[in-house]
């Protein structure tokens, strides 16, 4: 969103290729619709980083969070290669869960910084994120070491406070279990719907679900789904987020 003369934007990082590439770039995107005509413009430019950088990854979430007048952006969770040392040529695109730590962005000045906590000891990707504020949820997920995808919640918060930064974790279990999930905002309130997923590797989530943010808390509740059609009923593939 807008915040302190920064126009809105998209953030872009890492990905995936059919070519089984892994990116580790951060793009901005934003929108320029100047001029008589209002023609709409895109603008996109990579963003440099600086710090403790985050490797190549996709699967992972970013959030933007706002405290004491400040704002970053939060990356957490992903997968990426295995190790160098430990591929074969078997194993050569097998890829593994990143390390549970949380990234911090500072954008304006492209610093980045990673931080360790005790309440994220597993690695998980294709969660989803909700930010208002100071807090960021993580939902869902799944991990490979477990191959599971535990219905729990994660809140983190985030003071962003003069010198270092001050993060906590409180973990849920409130939660639901998904992984590959749709996710949209309605409106300019805190309310999202979450569409389709995986609830293991060979059963779709069929069903919808509406996420509220209050001040807070995480409120999940069931929504009505649309009728599918018999395509997405008998489909092997789900196209999630």
């Amino acid at each position: 969103d807008p915040y302190d003369g920064f126009p809105e934007s998209y953030l872009i990082h890492g990905g995936r290729t059919p070519n089984n590439e892994i990116s580790s770039s951060l793009y901005m995107l934003t929108m320029d619709s100047r001029g008589c005509n209002r023609k709409l413009t895109l603008c996109c430019k990579e963003k440099e980083l600086v710090g403790e950088l985050p490797e190549a990854r996709y699967g992972h979430t970013m959030s933007m969070v706002q405290s004491h007048g400040k704002t970053a952006c939060v990356l957490f969770g992903g997968r990426t290669f295995m190790p160098a040392g430990e591929r074969t040529t078997e194993s050569w695109n097998s890829v593994v869960d990143c390390p549970p730590q949380v990234f911090l962005f500072d954008l304006e000045f492209g610093c980045s910084s990673a931080h360790t906590l005790p309440e994220l000891s597993d690695g998980q990707s294709f969660h989803l994120a909700f930010a208002r504020e100071d807090c960021v949820y993580f939902l869902g997920g799944h991990s490979i070491t477990s191959d599971s995808r535990p219905p729990r919640v994660y809140r983190l918060r985030v003071e962003l406070l003069q010198g270092s930064p001050l993060l906590s974790c409180e973990t849920l279990h409130t939660g639901i279990s998904i992984s590959s999930a749709i996710t949209t905002r309605i409106g300019p309130s805190h309310r999202y719907i979450i569409l389709g997923g995986y609830q293991s590797d060979s059963q779709k989530r069929m069903g919808c679900s509406m996420v509220v943010l209050d001040e807070k808390e995480i409120h999940i509740e069931p929504l009505e789904p649309p009728k599918w059609t018999q395509d997405i009923v008998h489909s092997r593939t789900w196209f999630g987020g």
